[in-house]
């Protein structure tokens, strides 16, 4: 008879097989009230799941992370039973759990509508006070297609069909509603009480642009109410800070369907722009980069030496000139091995860094593309460190210290650190892989650095490190990343000659630190609002005159500012001074500084800071001071 052995290492013992439930029970009524899934043996199950041999035994509740996944799963299908409810004709087909809810997808012929949300969630909380219990059953492959096909869902016998016949299938009833699911799944409807459906959209069926389209509703679930509105609450903050919206607001950028997935660049935008390009320039050349150029059109016969044009070919924009095939670069290495194998290199050469701002282009499928965020030509913080196997620990711990540097200035102190070693299918020996992989982790834990390991999934070329730094939603972006790569070098031609004289390929570093500047702009936009520090601002103040009789004063001001590298402008439109505080309040500019007789007598400047606080009059000197020093 089965032992349990619970989280704590204590060991129940029972005299005959029980389920989940029965466990729970046996330790209080209260767990017994509260439980919603089981984990045996690091399994996520059902709590009518029957233990007959010993196991490892947790009982998950709302306040286990783990729950969330179950949680989600369930209201999916609590979504299909109201919609069918409501809409008899509306097939089901797949209802996945995603980051932060779930979504089902429907083959419905009239069409949902947003009014129609309102009503499924109304549903949807009926049926939750129903209680209903959620019972798994069991059917074979040919048995649940007839079912299946004897309700009219199509889709889900076609999904079965496709399942391989040597699986078991499951399927899950609740009240008069069955689906097809793997599960686990909470006991009764009674447990889902915080979740909201968001939105509508469209979906091929599996994906597919040659099937019929599909009507998705996406919606969010929580382990309680309080997690459902601060999600709610982040998302309202996500929309305001929207950075295309600011983006209009502030007159920074513009997309338009004539060129999908490229940004049209207004003056203040591109001097956001600048100033990233040229802070990262200087950080580079700061810590022994040198900066290089490649053509953005090579022949594919590069492209098919180093692998691009087979693993990439489909995401890259190509063009044919005089019986030659061309691509657009979607990457710099390749040149960067190019200018490497210009001379003869020794092992004293070694380390050398090249870096670029190159323009990549890469074909995103358009229904991807959002704002400057996803785009098809970007530019990255982009550089190559050719080295050899004992300079890759000191390589990528110099990168460490910069990466963390580079984003202390730019505002963000919350970085998660991310370690991909070998996948299944890689190129290299198991001996470079072992140098490679210690070398990482070496370089992360001498930094005492906390970081979580995703066995398999570095690139088939070399093991990555991963920064994913948290903005002030605690939204999370994957910017920076270093990779080792034996192959290119290897596959290019690289060599360098080795202290004993021979041969050796290089290890090529692949590293970036914000990534692509479009999306880190957008980042930047998004995590400050448009309200940027002074630094980066595009605009670092704005002279407002009370008067037209302090017009030359104020040009006087504007031009000494500017002589200073201050980015400065000036209104000096004949309007009332409370409607231009207003007017450039809403631009979120650092400094709004105002000019008036007082001033001009005095030879000073009124000065009010971003959010109405009032520094009162000061000479030009302080202010110059005040500005640079943020």
């Amino acid at each position: 008879m089965p032992n349990v052995t619970l989280p704590d290492g204590t060991v129940k013992s029972y005299d005959q097989s029980l389920t989940v439930a029965d466990v729970a029970s046996s330790i209080g009524s209260g767990l017994a009230k509260a439980a919603i899934a089981g984990e045996i043996d690091g399994q996520l199950v059902d709590t009518s799941y029957v233990i007959e041999s010993d196991s490892s035994l947790a009982i998950i509740t709302n306040k286990d992370d783990k729950a969330l996944e179950v949680i989600r799963h369930s209201t999916a299908h609590l979504l299909a039973q109201a919609t069918q409810q409501l809409y008899p004709d509306a097939q089901v087909t797949i209802g996945p759990v995603i980051d932060n809810g779930f979504y089902y997808d429907f083959a419905y012929k009239d069409g949902f509508s947003e009014q129609d949300l309102a009503k499924i969630e109304k549903k949807m909380n009926a049926i939750v006070k129903q209680n209903l219990v959620i019972e798994r059953m069991e059917m074979t492959r040919e048995e649940a297609v007839k079912f299946f096909k004897s309700m009219g869902e199509h889709y889900k016998a076609e999904i079965i069909e496709s399942i391989p016949t040597n699986e078991a299938l499951s399927l899950y009833k609740q009240g008069d509603f069955v689906d097809l699911c793997r599960g686990p799944h909470v006991p009764s409807t009674s447990k889902l009480k915080a979740f909201k459906l968001m939105k509508l959209a469209g979906a091929y069926w599996r994906g597919d642009s040659n099937n019929e389209m599909l009507q998705r509703i996406y919606g969010t679930a929580w382990e309680n109410k309080d997690d459902l509105e601060t999600h709610l609450h982040r998302l309202e903050e996500a929309e305001k800070r929207d950075h295309r919206k600011i983006a209009k607001v502030q007159d920074l950028f513009h997309t338009q369907e004539e060129a999908p997935g490229m940004i049209f660049w207004h003056p203040k935008g591109w001097t956001l722009y600048q100033i990233i390009v040229q802070y990262m320039s200087q950080v580079f050349k700061d810590h022994g980069y040198l900066e290089v150029h490649t053509p953005e059109v090579i022949d594919r016969t590069l492209w098919e030496k180093s692998g691009h044009w087979d693993k990439f070919g489909d995401a890259m924009f190509t063009t044919h000139s005089e019986n030659r095939d061309y691509a657009v670069k979607p990457m710099n290495c390749p040149g960067h091995v190019q200018i490497y194998n210009q001379g003869l290199k020794s092992y004293r050469d070694l380390p050398l860094r090249l870096a670029e701002f190159g323009s990549c282009h890469r074909n995103e499928p358009s229904g991807t593309l959002h704002g400057i965020m996803r785009v098809r030509n970007f530019v990255q913080d982009d550089a190559h460190i050719f080295c050899t196997t004992d300079q890759i620990q000191s390589e990528v711990s110099a990168f460490i210290d910069l990466t963390f540097e580079v984003y202390k200035h730019f505002g963000f102190e919350n970085i998660d650190i991310k370690l991909s070693t070998r996948p299944e299918k890689r190129v290299g020996s198991d001996e470079d892989w072992d140098q490679a992989e210690a070398s990482l982790s070496e370089a992360l834990n001498a930094k005492g650095i906390e970081w979580e390991l995703q066995e398999g999934e570095g690139a088939f070329y070399g093991p990555k490190v991963e920064f994913v730094l948290k903005d002030c939603l605690d939204r999370e972006w994957q910017c920076g990343t270093i990779q080792a790569d034996f192959s290119m070098p290897q596959r290019l031609d690289a060599q360098y000659i080795a202290e004993d004289g021979s041969k050796q390929t290089p290890v090529m570093l692949h590293r970036v630190i914000v990534g692509s500047i479009e999306r880190f702009t957008g980042i930047l936009i998004e995590h400050y609002e448009g309200a940027f520090p002074s630094w980066l601002a595009p605009i670092q103040a704005v002279i407002l005159n009370i008067s037209q009789k302090q017009e030359k004063f104020s040009k006087k001001i504007e031009n000494q500012l500017k002589k200073q590298g201050l980015r400065v402008i000036s209104d000096l439109r004949n309007e009332k001074i409370g409607f231009k505080i207003r007017e450039h309040s809403m631009q979120r500019y650092p400094y709004i500084l105002v000019v008036g007789d007082r001033e001009v007598e005095n030879n000073q400047i009124s000065v009010r800071r971003r959010g109405g606080e009032d520094l009162g009059s000061m000479s030009v000197e302080a202010l110059i001071k005040l500005i640079k020093q943020e």
